[in-house]
Parts: structure tokens; C-alpha cells; sequence
């Protein structure tokens, strides 16, 4: 006996308090950010970063990739708003919580706020990116819960137990056909399988430099496409493929080839600068403390334990050498103080400024 006869839809994906109107595809999505940037946090802690960076980046990515997602959005389906036989008006484009948010200019757009805000922080992007990847991929999960409100973007008529049960008149639906292939679920379903290979792979592989966030744009693309050729809704085809599919090949590629050709990259990502007397920087980490758990051994996002210092110093006993990073801050064994701390150009040594846990 099948566990489901099939997913009904839901009656209605708004709500009315009072004169305000609560749309369950907003919801979604402004879930979907939430939970990104706290899996972001707690990620970007255990990296060595400072709390509250990925909340401020997250203010330039969610305007970024909202304006990017529409963009891509009505530029790939500009018929539906504009032309004289167009179903929706000219400003029903702008009317986001209606559904219609283009995943490519989503990430598009988003990475580039990103971009622009670790330039101005001075952090490493690929840190940041790798650090963002698993919980995109849990946002966009709970963001495909919209589609299943706005009963949109559904697949072909099946007979299957999960069958999903969409009204008759929706675009895509097929005169008898009654239950279709849950297409929101199946992508919810791989973005969050996909959410958990990334920090396995990330933790037992190393991966840094980007490699990480591009082996969720393989991932993601590579799940897209299949899923893509399952939906039955109005879309450009080329050479029997829905548009979709196609840039899901491309960027796919794109991917694989930056996995490739970054397999060498080493060096250090910082994910900080200390500038001035050191407030509002991030600290400095090992590149070994990325994807550690934080479990146990002291407050989550504290600084690496300082490395013996085995340089020469013609100052005092006790006092750092001349342009040592490691000199022992007076705030306890462990912490450490800006690079170059203690040094003067004569070789004297200078109070070192006390340094504290972010």
C-alpha cells in the first residue's frame, strides 16, 4: 500500500493581517537567508573570522541577488510582461512576491555584492565564498518551498504515490491530469544532500580557494539539469533543450574547469586586516582551521593559539623580535597581538597593545 496517495497543494499562499498581506513565498525566501547566514556565521567563526562578518556581507548579497534573480527572471521571460498579448502588466515585473526569481542572476548578482563588500572589509572572497556554499544551498532549499505555495513550476503528469496535486488552469497543467512530479521537492530534497557533501568534502578534502563554492555550482547545475527536464512550464527552448538546461551546461563546465585548474592554488586567505588599534578587523587563522567543528576546547570563533617563537631578539629577555606576527599578547597565553607589535626600528621594544577575545 503506497505511504502517499499524493501531495495536496496548499488552499492559499497568502495571508491577510489586518491591511498587510503575508506571502508564503516570501516567507520562504526571507527564511532561506536567515538560515544561510547562520549557517555562514558559525562556519566563518570556525574558520578564525570575527563574529558578525557574514551578517554584514549578507546586507550587499540579499539586495544584490534579489535585483540579479528578477533581472534574469524577466529578461528570460519577457513575454509574460511586456507585448500586447503580455498576461501581466509592464509593473508586475517589479512584483517579486509573486514568484519569479531567477536562480543564475540570483548568484550572479549576489556574488558580486559579496565581491564588493570583502574589498572593502579587505577579506579573502574565496574564503568568504567557500565559507557562504553549504548554507546557499540550504537556502535555496527552503526557497523551493515558495514554488510549492505559488503551486508553480511543477513537472509532468505522473501516477506516483508523491504525485503533487495542482489546480486545473495553472500554466503547464494538462486537460485530465490531476498529479505532477513535485519538482520544488526533488530540488529542496538535492540542495540540502548537496548542502551536506560540500562540508564533508570541504573537511576530508581541504578544499580551499573557491573550490569548495565551485563544487556547489557543479552540484547544483548538475541536479538543475535533470530536475529542469521534468517541468512542463512555458519556457524558451533550443535544439530540444529548455533554456535552463542549457546554462546548467555551461556553468557546469565552468565549474569543473575552475576545480581543475585551481587543484595547485596554496597560500594563505585572509580573512581579516588589523588596521588602526585592531576594532572592527577580523583576527588571523591557520589555513588548517577551516570546516573545524566547533566543539569543545573554548568560545566558538576564538583566536588560534600562537606558534613558539623561535626567532632571535637582541631586546630584552621576554620581549618579541624585530617584526615577529607571534609575540605573546599580556592578555594571556594564546592571544595574539597585531603583526609587528612590540618592534621599533632601533631594535627597543614598544608596549604592546592588550589584546582581547572577539
Amino acid at each position: 500500500m503506497p505511504l502517499l496517495a499524493s501531495i495536496p497543494s496548499p488552499s492559499q499562499g497568502v495571508w491577510n493581517l489586518g491591511p498587510i498581506p503575508i506571502r508564503a513565498y516570501a516567507l520562504c525566501i526571507v527564511l532561506g537567508v536567515v538560515v544561510a547566514v547562520w549557517i555562514g556565521e558559525r562556519r566563518w567563526r570556525a574558520r578564525g573570522g570575527a563574529p558578525g562578518t557574514v551578517t554584514d556581507l549578507a546586507v550587499w548579497a540579499v539586495p544584490f541577488g534579489l535585483v540579479g534573480g528578477r533581472l534574469y527572471h524577466v529578461i528570460t521571460d519577457w513575454q509574460i510582461y511586456f507585448g500586447s498579448d503580455a498576461p501581466k502588466r509592464p509593473i508586475d515585473a517589479l512584483f517579486i512576491w509573486e514568484g519569479g526569481l531567477g536562480i543564475w542572476g540570483a548568484i550572479a548578482l549576489g556574488a558580486l555584492g559579496v565581491w564588493i563588500a570583502c574589498r572593502r572589509r579587505g577579506i579573502s572572497f574565496t574564503a568568504v565564498a567557500d565559507t557562504l556554499a553549504p548554507g546557499v544551498a540550504v537556502a535555496q532549499a527552503i526557497g523551493r518551498w515558495g514554488n510549492y505555495f505559488n503551486q508553480e513550476l511543477f513537472g509532468g503528469p505522473t501516477d506516483l504515490p508523491w504525485g503533487l496535486e495542482i489546480e486545473p488552469g495553472h500554466p503547464g497543467t494538462v486537460p485530465g491530469a490531476t498529479t505532477y512530479h513535485p519538482t520544488f521537492l526533488y530540488e529542496s530534497l538535492w540542495d540540502l544532500a548537496l548542502a551536506g557533501v560540500l562540508i564533508l568534502a570541504a573537511r576530508r578534502f581541504g578544499l580551499r580557494h573557491g573550490r569548495v563554492f565551485a563544487l556547489y555550482v557543479a552540484g547544483y547545475t548538475l541536479g538543475r539539469f535533470w530536475i529542469e527536464g521534468l517541468r512542463v512550464d512555458p519556457a524558451h527552448e533550443i535544439l530540444g533543450l529548455r533554456l535552463n538546461q542549457w546554462t546548467s551546461i555551461v556553468i557546469f563546465l565552468c565549474a569543473v574547469a575552475y576545480l581543475v585548474l585551481s587543484r595547485n592554488r596554496t597560500g594563505e586567505e585572509p580573512v581579516g586586516v588589523l588596521a588602526g588599534d585592531g576594532e572592527g578587523a577580523d583576527p588571523a587563522h591557520r589555513r588548517d582551521q577551516a570546516d573545524e567543528p566547533e566543539l569543545g576546547g573554548g568560545e566558538a570563533g576564538s583566536l588560534p593559539a600562537a606558534h613558539e617563537d623561535t626567532s632571535e631578539t637582541d631586546g630584552p629577555a621576554g620581549s618579541a623580535s624585530a617584526g615577529s606576527d607571534d609575540a605573546p599578547a599580556d592578555s594571556g597565553e594564546g592571544d595574539r597581538a597585531p603583526a609587528g607589535a612590540g618592534a621599533t626600528g632601533d631594535g627597543g621594544t614598544m608596549p604592546e597593545p592588550e589584546a582581547g577575545r572577539r
